[in-house]
């Protein structure tokens, strides 16, 4: 390896993780590797992933992806956040925007100011103050100069590997047909030397990516890595996915709804609306968890109920060997927060970042694995709050989510803002102040106090404060087109032409 260098990369498995992997490396480092992927029309994808969040706009302008040609691809919606209907309480809704809330001070957010307003009874609800927030809840949109609204896309997973794939073989990567039979180690390293085909055909290279899915193909049921088990804390192992016939203009957010075992989301896409129920076994059947999404869906059915087990955790090393895993194959945490791809998206840019010249370096495997756990982890923390904060006490399943333990990273963060309202971003994590506060506010927690320089302003001063930012919303919003009528605009002569 070290005297040949890095040069045939194999990528195991297509879907959104192995053409995102193709597509980034082809563009990106093609002219110095021979990309192969392997994919199999006989084995189906997961697929159902279709929410995303603002991360990916960054990896589409790095691979130079032209926003408008994208959309109309996917049949693509926007989305400036996440509705959260009966998370806290039964009946009680609030949205996890994306963006920023007001404005902050060197020493305290914005949380502060709102909350002594709060108190003083001249605010209105906290997302009034957040551009994003109010543009989701009056059904408006439009892609703004200077990245004056933070959104992401609602997305066909299928259409947008069939629109990686393009892209990827553009820049040189090859496709194989054929579903892989043998993974074969060099015996003196451990490496993993060559796959051999359900044909016979074998694929030698020189680094291997893991895009198998659940299954772990390479960097579980071959080099056995391990997996560490999350499901003490996100209890939810499965889910039912099926689709509708869209029955109304698509809302510019997700809805996450939460049901007696678990949650259901509905994702809007320009020809149809993606649906699923996530559940925890112990607490329902496949069946009953089928009936209720049935029951709970709106619009013609597309699609049949399909059934999806998983086990929420992450291998103990997503880099092992000469074998990175990507996507499923490295760990799963449930899409409450529409962060699987953006995994994908991290685990590819980590990997470019420390892509080895001549030999895989161990010093970088260690430093992909740090970086990977410590990721997974805070996302991990973030989806677990949803589920211990609440009040519901109505089912086995709320019950158990009420009284569970929780990880004391969370715990921590929990009771620094029921106590003081702070809130402190952790350098590199994946969701901000805001994001925290967000869910914290909506989930029911009123934190105890506020930072003492808010009372450096005067009640007049800090009603003008308030009002200003809520007044600069509003204009703003005011100014938007409603969501549908902008992507007729915006991409409708693509789509047809497509």
């Amino acid at each position: 390896m070290a005297s040949q260098g890095i040069k045939n990369i194999v990528i195991a498995g297509g879907g959104t993780a192995g053409w995102m992997a193709a597509a980034s490396l082809a563009k990106l480092l093609g002219k110095h590797l021979n990309i192969t992927l392997i994919e199999s029309d006989a084995i189906g994808t997961v697929g159902v992933g279709e929410a995303t969040i603002p991360t990916l706009l960054t990896l589409h302008r790095l691979l130079d992806i032209n926003e408008q040609e994208f959309v109309a691809a996917v049949q693509g919606t926007f989305k400036l956040g996440i509705q959260f209907e009966n998370w806290r309480g039964i009946g009680k809704d609030y949205i996890h925007s994306f963006g920023f809330t007001g404005k902050d001070c060197w020493a305290a957010s914005f949380q502060h100011f709102w909350l002594k307003g709060a108190e003083r009874g001249i605010v209105s609800d906290y997302g009034d103050y957040c551009t994003e927030h109010l543009a989701a809840r009056e059904e408006k949109f439009a892609v703004l100069p200077s990245n004056g609204l933070n959104y992401a896309y609602h997305m066909d997973a299928g259409l947008y590997a069939q629109f990686l794939r393009k892209m990827a073989e553009k820049h040189g990567a090859t496709r194989i047909e054929g579903k892989i039979d043998k993974v074969n180690l060099d015996h003196s390293s451990g490496d993993i030397r060559s796959l051999t085909l359900a044909d016979g055909q074998t694929i030698e290279g020189d680094l291997f990516i893991d895009c198998s899915g659940f299954r772990g193909l390479l960097i579980e049921q071959a080099l056995h890595v391990g997996y560490e088990d999350w499901r003490h804390w996100l209890p939810c192992d499965s889910a039912v996915a099926m689709q509708t016939r869209s029955v109304r203009d698509p809302l510019p957010y997700t809805r996450a709804i939460a049901r007696e075992s678990g949650w259901q989301w509905r994702i809007p896409l320009q020809h149809r609306v993606g649906n699923g129920l996530v559940y925890c076994s112990r607490y329902g059947s496949d069946e009953q968890a089928a009936q209720v999404l049935r029951d709970n869906v709106e619009g013609e059915a597309i699609t049949e109920p399909r059934v999806i087990k998983f086990q929420p955790g992450i291998r103990r090393k997503a880099w092992h060997k000469n074998c990175v895993a990507l996507g499923l194959a490295s760990g799963f945490i449930e899409p409450l927060e529409s962060t699987s791809i953006h995994l994908i998206q991290r685990g590819i840019i980590r990997l470019l970042q420390m892509f080895p010249q001549d030999a895989v370096c161990e010093e970088d495997i260690n430093e992909y694995n740090r970086q990977t756990r410590f990721e997974s982890e805070n996302i991990r923390d973030f989806i677990i709050l949803h589920y211990c904060v609440t009040e519901r006490d109505d089912s086995p399943f709320w019950r158990y989510c009420r009284n569970m333990e929780i990880p004391e990273s969370l715990a921590h963060r929990i009771e620094l803002f029921r106590k003081t309202a702070r809130v402190f971003k952790v350098p590199t994590e994946l969701f901000g102040e805001n994001s925290w506060t967000q869910v914290m506010l909506g989930q029911g927690i009123t934190p105890q106090a506020y930072h003492p320089i808010v009372d450096m302003m005067t009640d007049q001063e800090l009603t003008n404060f308030l009002d200003s930012i809520r007044d600069s919303v509003r204009r703003i919003v005011r100014q938007l087109p409603s969501h549908q009528p902008f992507i007729d605009r915006y991409c409708g002569s693509l789509r047809k032409a497509s």
